[in-house]
């Protein structure tokens, strides 16, 4: 049984991606109210309104029964939890598919590394340890 889990979402970053989507609907506005291609807005307009929504709602973890699925937006990661070779909290600001600075930074196979946020990152935790207690 798979339990997903929602990545959590520091406000800064729902404000930044919200400011986002506002100028690119203004500016897919601006383009057509300026006479421009009309397919040129909705591409402006597709790209910068539904790619940051895609990751603000899209960005979650699932953890299975050896496996965590990583999504954020269109991006996935696979993760063998055989391969977790360390778990540790972190406020690192590098890109990764988490929307908090409230991070676990996971290291897996040979120097792979990735930053969540799980938003219960006790339970995620726990999970985790069951799984890999079961497969070991």
């Amino acid at each position: 049984m798979a339990t997903v889990y929602k990545s959590k979402i520091d406000a800064w970053l729902a404000a930044i991606l919200a400011v986002s989507i506002a100028i690119s609907l203004f500016a897919g506005k601006t383009a057509v109210s300026a006479g421009g291609q009309w397919w040129v807005a909705v591409a402006v307009v597709a790209l910068g309104v539904g790619l940051p929504l895609w990751v603000l709602f899209g960005t979650s973890y699932r953890v299975e029964s050896d496996q965590l699925h990583i999504r954020s937006g269109p991006f996935k990661w696979h993760v063998p939890v055989a391969s977790i070779t360390g778990i540790t909290p972190t406020r690192n600001p590098l890109s990764s598919p988490a929307l908090s600075l409230d991070r676990l930074r996971i290291e897996y196979g040979p120097r792979k590394e990735v930053m969540i946020s799980p938003r219960n990152t006790d339970s995620f935790l726990k999970d985790i340890e069951a799984v890999r207690r079961v497969a070991g």
